[in-house]
């Protein structure tokens, strides 16, 4: 079995790691930041990427500390409820749907991986800054100028990943989709059933909230993730973004009119004290992601609008992907084999992305609903909005169970 290099110990790298190691592989993971900690908000693992965790052996871990999102909620800002678009076992996925924050998650595959390769395993304060290869193996360069020999190299370290500028050192700038994102999370008493997905407004103006914690459930509380989003400009090529602490806009005032039936949407972004600013941004997608024995995986490979919930859960089949393909070839063909897989699926996420995704049904409903005193019903078919819905799962690969 090869050794394999990893740069980045986000969720991509440690689901990596853990699926390779699973495998038989040596692995060694090297993070940049000298110290790994729990950062950022609530993300979602979708069915697909969930069952490839829960095989890993963390389905225990996950549900003592995600929630289990029963559905989405799709509503008007008039609080019009669209579509109710569950995401459970019980709706007939092979595996939850979970709302987690993000930095919980990271931490629990560390523990993971640690526990089953060593406390080594991950190195941090390393800064991957290129690499080289030859016919015998591979070597990841850093930033202080060591040196790292391996079998094969991964690249997930993200957005602005050193790997990817040497594969690709004609790679364009980053796309502005012209909406600032404004994101936070506040421990407050439960909404509704606890387990419920919200996606309110439109395209412009658009509000998003989910529970991330199952230790707060448990208590009758929660852990309430949110996520302000913006339209302010048009879509554009930037050359940089970065998340900012503390908000330079306005972002509550358009969220006062909104009327949700079961939470004030300007009193949770009040009582919040901590809260990052962000640009939705992505990059094109790249017509390929491996030069000889060197790979790219998750953002690293695929940056994607956050529509769909769907970044994190991308990553984790990219890493599925990986380990299965090296099972079989664990050289330089079986990276090109895991880049035919998934290329083109990720690709395939980041256009449908690019067009609204699953959230398509807020546009549609916009554009026909003029107030609080519509009917849904009268304006929108079931048919319509479950097009929209199933059109997604089958390209970011959720389907149901046997669809």
């Amino acid at each position: 079995m090869a050794r394999i290099l990893i740069a980045g110990a986000g969720i991509g790298g440690l689901s990596a790691a853990l699926s390779l190691q699973a495998s038989g592989h040596s692995v060694q993971v090297f993070e940049s930041v000298a110290q790994i900690r729990p950062l950022g908000v609530g993300i979602n693992v979708m069915s697909s990427a969930a069952l490839v965790l829960r095989e890993l052996g963390l389905a225990k871990a996950l549900d003592e500390t995600a929630i289990r999102t029963r559905c989405i909620e799709y509503r008007t800002r008039f609080g019009h409820l669209i579509q109710s678009d569950p995401r459970n076992v019980e709706a007939g996925f092979p595996a939850p749907q979970y709302s987690i924050h993000r930095g919980a998650l990271q931490s629990l595959l560390l523990r993971a991986l640690q526990e089953r390769a060593g406390e080594g395993v991950v190195e941090t304060g390393r800064r991957v800054s290129g690499y080289r290869q030859d016919a015998d193996g591979a070597a990841l360069i850093f930033a202080d100028g060591r040196i790292e020999r391996g079998d094969l190299i991964i690249g997930a370290e993200g957005l602005r990943s050193p790997l990817r500028a040497q594969i690709h050192p004609d790679d364009g700038p980053l796309n502005y989709e012209g909406t600032m994102m404004f994101r936070g999370a506040v421990e407050m008493p439960v909404i509704g059933d606890g387990r419920t997905m919200v996606i309110a407004g439109d395209h412009d103006c658009k509000f998003v909230t989910y529970p991330i914690s199952e230790q707060a459930r448990r208590k009758g509380r929660a852990l309430t993730n949110w996520v302000a989003e913006i339209r302010h400009s048009a879509p554009r090529h930037i050359d940089d973004a970065d998340w900012r602490r503390g908000a330079t806009m306005d972002y509550i005032t358009p969220f006062r009119d909104f009327r949700m039936p079961d939470m004030d949407i300007a009193a949770i972004l009040e009582a919040t004290d901590n809260v990052t600013e962000f640009p939705m941004i992505d990059r094109d997608p790249l017509p390929f992601w491996t030069d000889g024995r060197v790979t790219l995986l998750g953002d690293a490979a695929h940056p994607m609008y956050p529509i769909g919930a769907n970044g994190a859960s991308q990553a984790i089949l990219d890493a599925s992907a990986l380990a299965a393909a090296l099972a079989e070839d664990p050289g330089p063909g079986g990276l090109k084999t895991y880049e035919a897989a998934r290329l083109p699926v990720t690709t395939n996420v980041v256009r449908a992305n690019r067009l609204g995704g699953p959230e398509q049904v807020l546009d549609i409903a916009a554009a026909r609903v003029t107030g609080p005193e519509d009917r849904i019903e009268d304006l929108i078919t079931k048919e319509e909005l479950e097009e929209v819905a199933a059109n997604y799962r089958r390209i970011a690969g959720f389907d149901k169970a046997g669809a």
